[in-house]
């Protein structure tokens, strides 16, 4: 359902009329760039906040129904219940030097890779741009004093599946929000139509792509997607995003034991991407309910990546983090709702 963040200024100096030009701007200024509610707005008469926080246009989008913490306080995991009643998940990810937040932009995902929590579940519907949006605006209140410096789009869903609404979060995210599209990234289970024209738009945002297997075989099993656009036109997709926007390409790799961490499996995927001089995330399954099949141990995955940078492939292994609040990749598919609420956060 349509919230606060999926007014524009016009929107929402129609809500304002009467008041000055100044007021648009400073409400404005409250939601984005303080992430604050309209109760909050101390620089409002308080007359002005009383008729605003009663207005159904300005009510939050997401109601928190659970919040969740791993990792030290680390890693902070939201479940939040829509107007409709849809759910979706939200990750916040605090690093020595920097916070990420991971946002979902459907409730449920459709397409149905096998080894993935969200994939399991169906999907349910698509998001608003606001509701994407205040996912972020909720996460920076939560960092505080913290600055949330990357967003990241790999939360429930296929981004280019809801490819306007989630386009419209990226251009709010840049404009007011103040995120630097290079510390935007969104990824891909390999919609070639939505590489392409991701490729088009004038903010050079990061493109991720999770991949999990270098043979149409094996990946039309694990990424159904394939079978519509296989691995061919994926990577000529990839080289005109990298011919075009000149920035490197991310590959996501979730390795599943004697599935896709043999050799031979290095050796295919060291044979696509490096012509694409792309990087390669490695990350060991994360359990789920729907998907037995155990994640490679951690000194093959060594291994892996070994092979990988013998290859001369630029590959990394990513930090499992939040798998205890069932937060880590591939995990998210809104069972948290289920929890009591620990602690009740909301974005307004």
């Amino acid at each position: 359902m349509p919230g606060p963040y999926d007014l524009s200024q016009d929107q929402l100096a129609g809500l304002l009329d009467g008041e000055p030009a100044y007021r648009v701007r400073q409400v404005w200024d409250g939601l984005y760039r303080r992430a604050l509610p309209v109760t909050e707005l101390t620089d409002l008469p308080r007359a002005l906040r009383d008729r605003l926080a009663a207005d159904p246009a300005l009510q939050p989008a997401l109601t928190a129904a659970a919040y969740s913490v791993a990792d030290g306080a680390q890693t902070v995991k939201w479940g939040w219940r829509l107007g409709d009643g849809a759910v979706i998940e939200t990750v916040l990810m605090h690093y020595p030097d920097r916070s990420t937040v991971c946002v979902s932009t459907q409730a449920g995902c459709a397409m149905a890779c096998s080894f993935c929590a969200t994939g399991q579940a169906g999907f349910s519907r698509q998001l608003t741009t606001g509701e994407i949006v205040e996912q972020v605006v909720a996460a920076i209140a939560e960092a505080r004093p913290r600055r949330v410096a990357n967003v990241v789009f790999m939360g429930m869903g296929e981004p280019m599946a809801n490819y306007g609404p989630m386009w419209g979060a990226v251009e709010r995210l840049h404009q007011d929000l103040g995120f630097s599209a290079r510390h935007i990234t969104v990824s891909t289970v390999g919609l070639v139509p939505g590489i392409r024209r991701l490729a088009k738009e004038s903010l050079p945002v990061n493109l991720a792509v999770s991949l999990h297997a270098a043979n149409d075989g094996l990946r039309n099993e694990l990424v159904p997607i394939n079978r519509r656009w296989p691995l061919a036109a994926l990577i000529a997709a990839c080289h005109e995003y990298r011919a075009m926007k000149g920035r490197r390409l991310s590959f996501e790799w979730a390795l599943i034991d004697g599935v896709n961490d043999r050799p031979s499996d290095a050796d295919e995927l060291a044979s696509l991407v490096r012509p694409l001089g792309a990087h390669v995330n490695l990350i060991p399954l994360n359990p789920t309910p729907g998907y037995r099949v155990r994640g490679t141990p951690h000194a093959a995955v060594r291994a892996f990546r070994d092979l990988l940078v013998a290859e001369g492939v630029n590959a990394t292994v990513r930090r499992n983090r939040g798998t205890d609040i069932d937060a880590a990749c591939g995990q998210l598919a809104g069972s948290v709702i289920l929890q009591p609420l620990s602690r009740p956060r909301v974005p307004n």
